[in-house]
């Protein structure tokens, strides 16, 4: 193979990003390859170790290369062996590496990519614990030092009632300022609840073992939690470098278990019994899963709060769901996704006491239509009988969680052509990364 086959530097150029999947054993994996790319070649090549986690990856691809509707076009060329992270970077057939699947040694690999010089977009989270933390800082000097660029899959950023909240706190007319807040009452607080059992892409999602495991996942705590620090850094000091070690102080965090049945276990995994490495924290039949955790912090003297819980299934009719609430000088910015917006992401605008709410629903309305002019169709809605208003969201934005894997990969085409990451992404990866890292050791 010529060496211009696997250039690292890009300009746009039709198939010149060649994939490299590394394990993948998380359908995250393959979201990344729901859509085609004008810059991807079709053909991707595969290391993985031989097993169902990889036969699910490649079933899925089959499945977007034969859909009825937009299918996609995948070549994949597949190495199955132990010796899969080698066999990659011996043969070097191609430019980007894409992860996502077991976390234990993830960071490891990740490292081991932007030292061989190539570019990597990982899944979260980069980092399970403190020492994958110390891991992920020396990746990231690799990474510079070779001129590649290595960026985590934050879909969160996508998600539109959340960009809207963005927005609206950088509107000082509606929102004034961030407030300070206390440790009782944080300035910004993102929640989130998340199911074991659930389907992705129209079909029950079946999870391997180890994803219970938080050796081999991680805890929730450093997981979920991943999207939610990053989404406290990227609204409240958007395109600011975060210094982790001046900037962000740890207050307390804490995590608690999901406790499975054997039978649930089965009907998530498919397998009959517990795998052995398991049975440390399986008690009187009953797996308890380490995957709830709460973080309290402060970034720039703001307090935030972040939260994420684990259920095994989402009750009839429900989903998961995401609550935040930004607060500032004027009014409070406010996300709710449960049973009262039918489980779909609502932005609701609430003013402080003491502000006039007629000349502030004047001055909403005002920016609102403003704002209008980016997001063709956004609207207002009193919310009857209370000092709230509710942003009309138009349905053409409301893209799915798949879709969003779509827009973080072409956002990373971008950075990729224009050769660098924008100067805050790095520091503020290590900050988010400080955070669910250092929570850990605080919640154990």
């Amino acid at each position: 193979m010529e060496e211009e086959d696997v250039k690292t530097t890009f300009t746009g150029e039709k198939n010149e990003i060649k994939l490299l999947t590394l394990d993948p054993g998380h359908f995250h994996a393959h979201l990344v390859k729901k859509s085609m790319y004008e810059q991807v070649d079709p053909k991707v090549h595969v290391y993985a170790p031989d097993g169902p986690e990889l036969q699910a990856y490649l079933q899925a691809i089959e499945n977007y290369n034969t859909r009825p509707e937009d299918p996609t076009s995948w070549e994949l060329e597949v190495y199955k062996g132990e010796d899969f992270l080698q066999r990659m970077l011996e043969e070097k057939r191609g430019n980007v590496m894409v992860t996502a699947g077991n976390n234990r040694e993830k960071t490891a690999n990740i490292k081991a990519t932007v030292e061989a010089g190539l570019h990597v977009l990982a899944d979260k989270p980069m980092a399970i614990d403190v020492a994958g933390f110390e891991m992920l800082k020396e990746a990231f000097d690799l990474a510079k030092k070779n001129d590649v660029l290595l960026f985590d899959i934050m879909t969160e950023r996508f998600e539109i009632s959340t960009i809207l909240q963005r927005e609206f706190s950088r509107i000082p007319e509606v929102f004034g300022e961030l407030v300070q807040g206390s440790l009782e009452d944080p300035a910004i607080t993102k929640e989130s609840v998340h199911h074991f059992y659930k389907q992705v892409s129209g079909s029950p999602l079946i999870r391997p073992a180890w994803f219970y495991d938080v050796t081999q996942q991680g805890n929730g705590i450093v997981d979920v939690t991943t999207h939610l620090v990053d989404l406290v850094q990227w609204e409240s000091f958007p395109e600011q470098i975060i210094d982790y070690e001046n900037d962000i102080e740890l207050i307390n965090a804490r995590r608690w278990t999901t406790d499975l049945t054997l039978e649930q276990f089965t009907r998530s995994t498919g397998l009959a019994s517990y795998p052995d490495y398991l049975g440390g924290v399986v008690d009187d039949g009953i797996l308890k899963v380490y995957g709830n955790g709460e973080i309290n912090y402060t970034i720039n003297d703001v307090h935030a709060k972040v939260s994420v819980i684990w259920n095994y299934v989402a009750p009839e009719g429900s989903a998961d769901t995401h609550y935040s609430i930004m607060r500032g000088s004027k009014s409070n910015l406010v996300i709710r996704q449960d049973e009262a917006e039918n489980y779909i992401t609502e932005l609701y605008i609430e003013p402080v006491a003491g502000v006039d709410l007629a000349d502030f629903e004047e001055t909403l309305q005002e920016q609102v239509e403003k704002l209008s002019v980016r997001y063709n169709g956004l609207g207002l809605v009193k919310v009857s009988g209370e000092n709230a208003w509710r942003i009309e969201i138009p349905q053409a934005y409301r893209t799915s969680h798949e879709d969003h894997f779509r827009e973080v990969t072409e956002r990373y085409i971008e950075y990729l052509t224009a050769g660098k990451l924008p100067d805050w992404e790095v520091p503020n990866m290590l900050a988010k990364y400080y955070v669910t890292t250092k929570a850990l050791e605080m919640a154990q």
